[in-house]
């Protein structure tokens, strides 16, 4: 299991995931409106405002306050049971 941190102390398993995207397009905000209906999603951003937006394969969907450019690619060739943390410049 290889953790990814998205943000205020909180990770996910980056290989649950299934996509990672940007929280500005209007399919994205369908997607979470949807997930919020359903109590499928998790908002990490701590009230801030959502930047990216991650499909897991479970069917949640996690929000977060950092960038997709921020956090990074997922399936980097780093080693398993390492966990993936990007300092808050």
């Amino acid at each position: 299991m290889r953790l990814l941190d998205i943000g205020f102390g909180n990770m996910i398993n980056s290989d649950r995931v299934i996509a990672l995207v940007s929280a500005d397009a209007a399919p994205t905000k369908r997607i979470i409106s949807a997930a919020r209906e359903k109590n499928l999603a998790v908002d990490a951003t701590c009230g801030k405002k959502t930047k990216s937006v991650f499909i897991m394969d479970s069917g949640h969907v996690v929000l977060s306050a950092k960038t997709p450019d921020r956090l990074g690619r997922i399936g980097s060739e780093n080693k398993e049971d390492e966990t993936f943390t990007e300092s808050e410049a």
